[in-house]
Parts: C-alpha cells; sequence; structure tokens
C-alpha cells in the first residue's frame, strides 16, 4: 500500500497522510485560523515553501518512509512551474517543484514531488472516491473564479474557466481581461462587478421571483457553462461531469441538461452526464496524493 502526502494550496495550506487513497488521521492546516484568509498571501515564497514542507513533515508524524509528495496550487502550472497564480501572486514563476524538493532534501526526506493545478487534484480525488481511476472525468469548480480539472492528467493548459463561451463586446468581467470568457460570466467576482447593486445569492433569489433582469441572467450562467461543457465535449468526448465549488448552489440541473442537449446533437457524444458534489478539502487532498504516486510511478 502507497504511503503519500497530499496538499491542498489554497486560501490555507492543509495536507495529509495518505495511504490506500484514504485519508489516515485529520488534515494539518496552516494557518489555523480560519478568519486569516490573506495568512498565505503576505508570506514570501521562501517562507511560504519552509511553512508547506513543516505542515508535510507534521502529518507525516516524523516519519520519512512515505513514497511520494503531491501538491495541488491554484494557477497554471507545467513541468513544477507555476506560470501564473492570480491568488498566490508571489509564486508567479516559481520553479515550486524543485524548491520544496530541495527543502525536504534538507530535512533528510527523499520523497518525490508532483505540483498540479488544485482543479485537476479534485479532479483525481473524485476519480478515486468514485472507483473511476480507469475513467476520464472533468470537474467544474464554480468558486470566485472557474477551475477546469481533468483526470488522468495530461499535459497542457487546461485553462477551461477562460473558455470563450460569448461574443459580446460587452462581456468583459473576467478577471484576466479576456473578452467573452466562461468566467467573466460565471465567476463570484465577475457577477458582483455586472451587479453592483446585488450579492450573486441575492441575483438567484430573485430571477426564482421572476425579476426579468436577474432571470435573463440564470439564463446567461447555464448557458455559459453549457457552452463550456459542450466544447470540452465536442473536442474530448462524452463522459462524467462533476460540478463543485461554493457557487455550485446556483446550478438548476434541469436547465443546465436543457441548454447542454441543445448544443451536443451528434449521439456518439451523447453519452454524458452531470453530478454536483461537495467540495471537500479531503478530496482535494487525497487528489494531490493519489496524482504524485502515478507521476511517481511513471518516472
Amino acid at each position: 500500500m502507497a504511503k503519500l502526502i497530499g496538499v491542498n494550496l489554497s486560501e490555507r495550506i492543509l495536507a495529509g497522510l495518505v495511504v490506500d487513497h484514504k485519508l489516515v488521521g485529520e488534515l494539518q492546516s496552516f494557518p489555523k485560523d480560519r478568519d486569516e484568509q490573506d495568512g498565505l498571501v503576505e508570506l514570501p515564497t521562501e517562507e511560504l515553501v519552509r511553512t508547506v514542507c513543516e505542515e508535510i513533515v507534521a502529518v507525516s508524524g516524523g516519519a520519512k518512509d512515505f513514497d511520494a509528495v503531491g501538491i495541488a496550487v491554484p494557477g497554471l502550472v507545467r513541468n513544477g512551474v507555476i506560470e501564473e497564480a492570480p491568488n498566490l501572486p508571489q509564486l508567479k514563476g516559481a520553479r515550486l517543484q524543485s524548491l520544496i524538493t530541495a527543502e525536504l532534501l534538507s530535512r533528510d526526506i527523499h520523497a518525490p514531488v508532483n505540483i498540479l493545478n488544485d482543479a485537476d487534484g479534485m479532479a483525481a480525488g473524485l476519480a478515486s472516491a468514485h472507483g473511476k481511476l480507469d475513467s476520464m472525468i472533468r470537474v467544474w469548480t464554480l468558486g470566485v473564479g472557474i477551475g477546469y480539472g481533468r483526470y488522468p492528467f495530461a499535459p497542457g493548459v487546461w485553462e477551461g474557466g477562460h473558455t470563450v463561451v460569448s461574443l459580446d463586446d460587452k462581456e468583459r468581467f473576467c478577471g484576466c481581461g479576456g473578452r467573452g470568457h466562461m468566467e467573466g460570466i460565471m465567476g463570484h467576482r465577475a457577477m458582483r462587478l455586472r451587479f453592483l447593486d446585488m450579492e450573486p445569492e441575492e441575483v438567484f433569489a430573485a430571477a426564482k421571483t421572476g425579476d426579468r433582469r436577474c432571470l435573463d441572467f440564470k439564463r446567461l450562467w447555464h448557458k455559459a457553462l453549457a457552452a463550456a461543457t459542450s466544447t470540452t465535449i465536442h473536442m474530448a468526448g462524452p463522459g462524467k461531469f462533476f460540478l463543485t465549488g461554493f457557487n455550485a448552489r446556483f446550478v438548476d440541473l434541469p436547465m443546465l441538461k436543457d441548454y447542454l442537449h441543445q448544443m451536443v446533437k451528434m449521439s456518439p457524444l451523447q453519452g454524458y452526464s452531470l453530478e454536483i458534489v461537495e467540495d471537500d478539502p479531503v478530496i482535494r487532498v487525497i487528489g494531490a496524493a493519489v496524482t504524485a504516486e502515478q507521476a511517481a510511478a511513471a518516472r
């Protein structure tokens, strides 16, 4: 049975010991205080690396015989390098895999390190939890931005949240500045910019009462999700799609399925399914560990 360490790095550091694809014990977290939302943003890269490694040591209980370490990070990750990190800007350009590996070696820990996008970690964790490690699954994480995760891992950029779903010149709410992006319609930040007088939950609540402006936006929101999902189906084929994140609460599955049915007409591509799942941090940590195990086996 593989003995692994999984780490999810977002607003907080969450680390766990994973044995046989199951969490053993409790998650280790930093900062301990959940109200310290900016605790990681304020850390310089070198200190953040040391803190991650301290959490790895803490969760391992002092053992050094684990097989691999997986670290899931928000942003554009390629070959162990963080090419873009909007949520943790100090990591942009950081060779995080090399930095973590070196810091662990200084602590006499020789396990291989794998860095991956946090949405891919969620996808791997869900594949493990649902017994689909032999299948392709995809995940949309609906939050401040929009994350797209895919399992099994495949080289590529995979910034699915920036899929172009509109040609309207006025659609410029995406945080990257691009026009017509899915995230510019569906992201929490983008919705707050669009409705300066209402919070997103108020918008969807008003849509239920028949408010025309809000109902039109609810339809646009679901069309954007359907369009991006349709695009990946037409590029990579049908399969299982999970919807997660704190704004998955706004998903109207019958409406989404109706729009998706209008967009995917080729019969060989219609074998897809959609499921809303809780955004469980344990699943993300397990996914990071599972991906690290597979990466180590492939070396």
